[in-house]
């Protein structure tokens, strides 16, 4: 395959890229800090900020003290520059979310959706309604967003549709970026749910700083998103992170997918469910919907021993799925997250961890470290809003139109151009509001 020849405004956009993502990731910095840190020369980085500047894709942030010399003007990527919208399509409810580039939360709205009712004109009509809704309560306009970023189940292949191959929910195919097109002007990004669970906790939460991590999802469904090297693993077709899916018990209980015995029917929320209504004669968690019904049972774990047995049976199997996780990839951190994850952790986590280390072998167990999402249950959402983010970043700010090229080339696991995906991450302003 013949290699392009990279022209001038190749280079000026990556020079661009390089600078506006330090800015970004470990800002506010002065055009000293990041003449030292991109490698750059002064000249070229002064250029670069008065290009930047003059779009009011950067701004000044105050001073700071220089060693002897005058005080230096800081710089950091203006918030209110453009806005992203983050949309998490759950299996009981959509939803919709509005950040400025700061990733602060202006707008939410959520959508529920009734069991077994996922289809995909219906999503999308949620989808749009409330992409209306978030800009009507903050007053932003169309023209203003620099994209929407959705977290979905399943695989996603990156091409022009956005088809979406979800076996759980019976998707094959289903292009629903191009129907989402039909609907709306503004830059569809769309990406599995785990996935961008993990780019939130990579930039923003307990993942920052690591290279080698596994960022397990735990709700509805199981997933995972995996990172080595700094880097998102995505495999050779996007489908990589399907934990849920692998293996626990040979010839065990029928998953959604249709295999038997997957971790996914024994940890996600409707396997859990389902294990308690027959060890209950029958009789299911009493609830409006999977969410409450989770908290019912945890609720009743002090006095019922058939939920105890339930949920501390749980505790083992996600354990166990933990230890292979271990084992498969050495990670620094298994970050564990999703709404049923996370209610699981807050009150069982020495337990899992227990569980992992029965399971796991000694050495990689005791190199890695498992710990609870910090972003909560909007992480999903926060991560889509990335997507757009990251393709800001990628381009360095020079590209504001619908993007077909695969996310791997766009959204490294932490926010660095693509020459440099590894740099740590900082709040842009102030601690992070995900709600």
């Amino acid at each position: 395959m013949a290699m392009r020849r990279a022209t001038a405004r190749d280079v000026r956009r990556a020079n661009r890229s390089v600078v506006l993502t330090k800015i970004y990731s470990e800002g506010p910095l002065s055009r000293h800090d990041l003449t030292r840190l991109t490698a750059l020369s002064q000249a070229s980085v002064s250029t670069l900020v008065a290009e930047l500047l003059e779009e009011g894709l950067v701004e000044e942030a105050g001073l700071v003290e220089s060693d002897g010399g005058r005080p230096r003007t800081l710089l950091r990527v203006s918030p209110a520059y453009g806005h992203v919208i983050g949309v998490d399509v759950g299996e009981t409810r959509i939803q919709v979310e509005l950040f400025d580039l700061s990733m602060t939360a202006l707008a939410k709205t959520d959508r529920p959706i009734e069991p077994g009712r996922m289809d995909p004109s219906e999503v999308v009509g949620h989808v749009l309604d409330g992409i209306g809704s978030v800009t009507g309560q903050a007053g932003v306009t169309e023209s203003a967003l620099l994209g929407v970023g959705m977290a979905v189940s399943g695989v996603v292949d990156q091409g022009d549709d956005g088809l979406v191959h979800a076996q759980t929910l019976g998707w094959d195919g289903v292009p629903l970026r191009a129907m989402l097109r039909a609907g709306t002007s503004v830059p569809i990004h769309i990406d599995n749910g785990a996935k961008t669970l993990g780019q939130a906790e990579m930039w923003f939460g307990a993942g920052r700083g690591a290279q080698h991590a596994v960022i397990a999802l735990v709700g509805s469904g199981v997933g995972a998103a995996v990172v080595a090297g700094g880097m998102s693993y995505r495999g050779a077709r996007s489908s990589a992170g399907e934990w849920g899916h692998t293996t626990l018990v040979f010839g065990g209980r029928l998953c959604r997918c249709g295999a038997r015995g997957c971790l996914e029917a024994y940890v996600g929320a409707e396997g859990v469910l389902d294990r308690f209504r027959e060890a209950n004669r029958g009789r299911p968690a009493e609830a409006a919907d999977e969410e409450s019904a989770i908290g019912a049972l945890m609720a009743a774990a002090d006095e019922s021993r058939t939920a105890r047995r339930v949920l501390s049976e749980t505790v083992e199997y996600l354990g166990a799925g933990i230890a292979s996780l271990i084992n498969l990839f050495n990670p620094e951190r298994i970050i564990l997250g999703g709404w049923a994850g996370l209610a699981l952790g807050a009150r069982w986590l020495p337990e899992i961890r227990a569980a992992a280390g029965e399971h796991a072998l000694r050495r990689p167990f005791s190199q890695a470290k498992i710990e609870m999402c910090r972003l909560g249950q909007d992480a999903v959402a926060l991560g889509a809003a990335t997507l757009p983010v990251a393709e800001l970043l990628a381009t360095g700010g020079t590209a504001r139109s619908a993007s077909t090229t695969p996310l791997s080339t766009l959204s490294p696991v932490s926010p660095a151009s693509p020459l440099s995906p590894v740099s740590p991450v900082r709040p842009l302003a102030g601690p992070h509001r995900a709600g």
